[in-house]
């Protein structure tokens, strides 16, 4: 296993940001992958992980054309198979035998998907809100339901459905028309988290350029978790997530062999930004348990 620090590591081609935290601790690697399509981990890196990182060896990994990373000089070089494989890849640099794997939102989605994929490499996943596909239609007409709960004071704000094509065209709308108080309002249980999370998006420097997002919709690459999967795996949501619908998440969980979900009753879709203390503890948890 290598040491603390950060750094860049050629994965299929691509130059891609890594950072260890808590080798000391000796144990198996616990790898973090970030949401998005496109997004970054320097928000998880001042909240949950920094806790995390005193009882486990953790691996921030942020994906080609994410965050620190650099992109593929093809703009189509992205989709699920290229993702899992950079990830395999990541493994073999870290010269270790198996890793837990984090993943938050559409990074919980794919850890699901190595562990479909690469079982023999992976201890235990933990997947908070996982999806796969941000463009699934289920996840579509569930956040324009949530959007509309929101402002229905205020029809004003939102756009002319005659004018929109399909849902998932108004959805599109909705994103991009939507002021900073209610974006907060749909992520965040409590917006004051949703301030100090956009604070620290700003202090980053870091943006989500939305080339990912663009070439994996543009893509047949969503390949469902469609094979049972038997590594033991904790699922984490926040009770009032309005980014993915609670039913889908359960829906999942026919697929996993051996699965236990847990509910944080006041977050929305970050409980590791909202429930920070009790979101690592149900982590370290898991991770420690001992194996029946």
């Amino acid at each position: 296993m290598r040491h603390d620090g950060e750094t860049w590591v050629e994965l299929g081609g691509v130059r891609q940001w890594v950072r260890i935290a808590g080798s000391t601790c000796n144990t198996v690697p616990l790898i973090v992958l970030h949401g998005g399509p496109g997004g970054h981990h320097w928000v998880f890196e001042r909240t949950a992980g920094t806790r995390l990182e005193t009882e486990r060896t953790v691996v921030y990994h942020e994906q080609r054309g994410c965050g620190r990373s650099e992109a593929p000089a093809d703009s189509a070089a992205y989709s699920i198979p290229i993702l899992v494989e950079d990830i395999v890849q990541l493994m073999t640099w870290l010269n270790v035998p198996c890793v837990d794997l984090l993943g938050y939102s559409f990074g919980g989605g794919l850890a699901l998907k190595v562990a479909q994929v690469r079982p023999d490499l992976i201890r235990r996943v933990i997947a908070q809100a996982p999806v796969l596909d941000v463009w699934h239609s289920e996840i579509v007409e569930y956040q324009l339901a949530e959007f509309k709960k929101l402002t229905s004071a205020s029809e004003s704000a939102m756009p002319n459905r005659r004018v929109c094509e399909s849902s998932a065209e108004e959805l599109e709308q909705i994103w991009a028309m939507a002021g900073e108080s209610l974006v907060n309002l749909f992520l965040f249980q409590d917006a004051a988290h949703g301030a100090q999370n956009r604070q620290w998006w700003a202090e980053s420097g870091l943006i989500n350029t939305g080339e990912m997002q663009a070439a994996l919709a543009c893509s047949p690459h969503h390949e469902a978790i469609d094979r049972t999967i038997q590594i033991p795996t904790l699922l984490l949501m926040g009770l009032h997530d309005r980014n993915v619908p609670l039913s889908s998440v359960r829906r999942l969980m026919n697929n996993v062999e051996d699965v236990r979900l847990i509910l944080f009753e006041n977050s929305a879709h970050f409980p590791d930004i909202e429930e920070v203390d009790a979101y690592v503890r149900v982590v370290l948890d898991f991770l420690s348990a001992v194996t029946s």
